[in-house]
């Protein structure tokens, strides 16, 4: 945010209602907060029209001095480090903006959980690569994950979801006609600029990620960019968290219907007979969260699918969990699910616009 754009929500403690009133009437309705600053500029105190409000009717004037009524117990987020459970209660309590505070105590940004509710400290990585022949002719000239839904790429779902989470490292990672994803992104999507690299060769389900550069501590986003999910990102990475895993997998139930009478048995014994069961599983969604330790162990430009690195990590004593979606997941593989995506997008907007 600019220094300009932070200037409108700033007024100094001496400074009177009549002030306040007048800034707060400046800015758009889900901002309506100012900062107190005192005369070092370090942020005293929050104040919003509810605030003043509730002191006139107390008996204040607008002649009454700003710091005489701001709010004190403020609640704040400390520039680099980002307290998601503080976002979390905030967003519950209806509190939409927070000041972000530098060490010195002032302000050097706004967070509107308006429009990022979530601040997650992870890098994503989207996997961009396939040809999408499934989906053939529309992939001729197009990568899948450019194909408009509902008049908006699929990759761009993925990406304004990541941003809303305060996710700002982003790559994909392309090769099948890689100069149009190039090109898509040579724009930011989102107010995030989108960064793109190349495979010269196939590197699988994974592998593309060992030509990123990692730190050596923190986590990893890594997902397929041609699904559309209402997975929540933030309880996926405190699941992970608070598991101290290694590498969380997204899931999806999956049930499998067998049309027959299913025996057991026991050598040449019938132990039982069940009438056309049903069998429910967990099923990879296609999206994990990594620790970039682990990532660093991949062998640069060397095939790897995710399903062996995690077969690997397993073996290796590494701790493995998975995260189920509650809502919507759909992998566009075919022209049914390219169909049904299109479908529920539009029931999505035809719902927003009511």
């Amino acid at each position: 945010m600019s220094t300009t754009a932070i200037s409108r929500h700033i007024i100094h403690r001496d400074e009177q209602l009549l002030d306040a009133l007048s800034k707060l009437n400046s800015l758009p309705g889900n901002e309506m907060t100012l900062f107190i600053e005192d005369d070092e500029h370090k942020i005293v105190g929050t104040l919003t029209d509810g605030d003043i409000r509730r002191a006139l009717l107390s008996g204040a004037e607008l002649k009454s001095a700003v710091k005489d009524i701001m709010y004190r117990s403020f609640k704040s987020i400390i520039k680099g480090k980002a307290d998601i459970e503080l976002l979390k209660e905030c967003r519950e309590r209806g509190i939409t903006i927070l000041p972000e505070i530098d060490e010195d105590g002032k302000i050097c940004g706004i967070v509107n959980l308006n429009v990022k509710h979530t601040i997650l400290p992870v890098s994503a990585i989207l996997m961009a690569g396939g040809k999408g022949e499934r989906l053939r002719p529309l992939t001729l000239d197009t990568p899948k994950p450019l194909l408009e839904i509902d008049g908006k790429a699929i990759i761009d779902y993925n990406i304004e979801a990541l941003a809303a989470c305060g996710i700002t490292d982003i790559t994909v990672c392309t090769r099948y006609l890689s100069e149009k994803i190039y090109d898509h992104f040579s724009k930011p999507v989102a107010g995030i600029n989108v960064k793109c690299i190349r495979e010269e060769i196939p590197l699988g389900t994974l592998g593309a990620a060992s030509l990123i550069n990692h730190g050596e501590e923190g986590t990893s986003l890594i997902m397929n960019s041609d699904l559309l999910t209402s997975i929540s990102f933030e309880d996926f990475y405190m699941k992970h968290i608070a598991e101290q895993a290694a590498i969380s997998i997204a899931v999806i139930p999956y049930q499998v219907s067998v049309p027959y009478a299913v025996l057991t048995t026991d050598r040449s014994q019938v132990t039982g007979i069940e009438e056309k069961p049903s069998f429910s599983y967990y099923a990879n969604a296609g999206i994990y969260l990594i620790s970039n330790k682990l990532l660093n162990t991949l062998e640069a430009d060397k095939r790897i699918d995710a399903t062996d690195f995690i077969q690997n990590a397993i073996a290796d004593g590494h701790k493995v969990t998975y995260f189920p979606i509650n809502g919507t997941w759909i992998d566009i593989g075919s022209p049914v699910d390219f169909r049904q995506a299109a479908e529920i997008m539009r029931h999505h907007r035809n719902m927003s616009d009511k």
